[in-house]
């Protein structure tokens, strides 16, 4: 039996499109949602969904509000605390869900299978982490990220410009997001920024280590006001004040 695992991003795409392009047998397609996505990216799946059919993909949702800030931790130093709030680089513990999300199909299947996983050629250090049963078809074809995102947009799938925007199309609210990617969140998608300044609220983590939510809306808001006077040729002392934008 071929799995094959579609996030959803350009690589997983890529590599779908084309197993069925070459011919190559799918027997199930799955896709764990976090439900943090962004929008166009559950419009994206539901395109793909279109142009693969009979083909489908299957679904697990895991229950992000919940583990971020419901469940009750029944053991450890941190007993009868409430959700894991924000995860940082030593608490991946939404990644940890999706994993063992997959597992629980894997355990469903029976007899052998094998995995098709999305990672491109550049992206080799990847594939050394997972042994076993599992296949990576763009390395096996040398496609590049590049190569791939191209691949999607030549097929008319461009996640509404997201990967315009972002270098990676994940989770919306991560904290691991680059300052310049959390600035375009800010600027650009205002009613998820706002979700995420509640989510804040609940998180007993900061959301990084170097900036609260708080602290970037602060930043970002005076960015935004800063550049708007450069624009406008704002004067001090007969100056004009402009404003560099750090990344």
């Amino acid at each position: 039996m071929n799995v094959v695992s579609f996030s959803g991003g350009k690589d997983s795409t890529a590599m779908l499109l084309m197993m069925i392009e070459k011919g190559i047998q799918i027997d199930r397609i799955i896709n764990v949602d976090t439900t943090k996505e962004f929008p166009a990216m559950y419009e994206h799946i539901k395109k793909v969904q279109s142009m693969i059919f009979p083909l489908k993909i299957e679904t697990v949702k895991i229950d992000f509000d919940y583990w971020f800030s419901e469940h009750v931790k029944t053991k450890g130093k941190n007993k009868g605390q409430k959700g894991y709030g924000f995860p940082d680089f030593r608490n991946r513990w939404c990644t940890a869900l999706k994993r063992e999300a997959v597992k629980r199909i894997q355990n469903s299947i029976a007899g052998d299978y094998v995995q098709f996983h999305g990672i491109a050629v550049d992206e080799l250090e990847r594939t050394e982490k997972n042994k076993g049963n599992i296949r990576y078809p763009l390395v096996e074809w040398n496609v590049t990220e590049k190569q791939a995102l191209e691949y999607c947009y030549s097929k008319g799938l461009d996640w509404s410009g997201l990967y315009e925007k972002f270098a990676r199309v994940s989770c919306w609210c991560c904290p691991l997001s680059r300052i310049g990617e959390l600035r375009t969140l800010y600027n650009e998608f205002p009613d998820l920024w706002n979700d995420l300044e509640k989510m804040d609220k609940k998180s007993f983590r900061e959301f990084r280590s170097d900036y609260t939510v708080t602290e970037l809306t602060d930043r970002f808001y005076k960015e935004k006001q800063d550049s708007i006077l450069c624009r406008n040729g704002a004067m001090d002392d007969g100056k004009t004040i402009c404003f560099s934008v750090a990344s």
